[in-house]
């Protein structure tokens, strides 16, 4: 699997030492949006060694140097996923804290009407939806 995070580390002239290299490497193969303990469980299942600490501070490192985005989702822990250049939003399940991705070409446009409506160019934007699953 290709590690994207590591290789934007690279390209941005972040050091890495051989656990930064494997926490970039879990965060890249993650498929949901860990905090920073789920990252630690993850990472300890291949190297005991690596503390919270040290999680917690690459995640950071990451984060300042915009190879990972950060999601404080509403009363949740602190999440994370590779940094993008696609836009997407987010659905967060309120029940089981399942993020699902998701773009929509309708509200894109509705948002920036809004805007323009009120005398603004949209620049950039976050959407977090919130729900719970309908039970079918």
């Amino acid at each position: 699997m290709n590690n994207v995070i590591e290789d934007n580390c690279i390209k941005k002239g972040v050091r890495l030492t051989d656990q930064r290299k494997l926490i970039a490497k879990v965060m890249s193969e993650s498929n949901d949006h860990p905090d920073v303990d789920e990252l630690h469980k993850r990472v300890n299942k291949i190297d005991s060694k690596i503390s919270i600490a040290t999680v917690y501070r690459t995640v950071k490192l990451f984060e300042e140097a915009g190879v990972v985005a950060k999601h404080d989702f509403k009363g949740n822990k602190a999440r994370y996923e590779e940094a993008t250049q696609e836009h997407h939003d987010h659905l967060i399940d309120v029940n089981t804290g399942e993020i699902t991705e998701f773009v929509n070409e309708d509200i894109e446009e509705l948002q920036k009407k809004v805007a323009e409506k009120l005398g603004y160019k949209l620049v950039d934007h976050r959407l977090e939806l919130y729900g719970s699953k309908i039970k079918k």
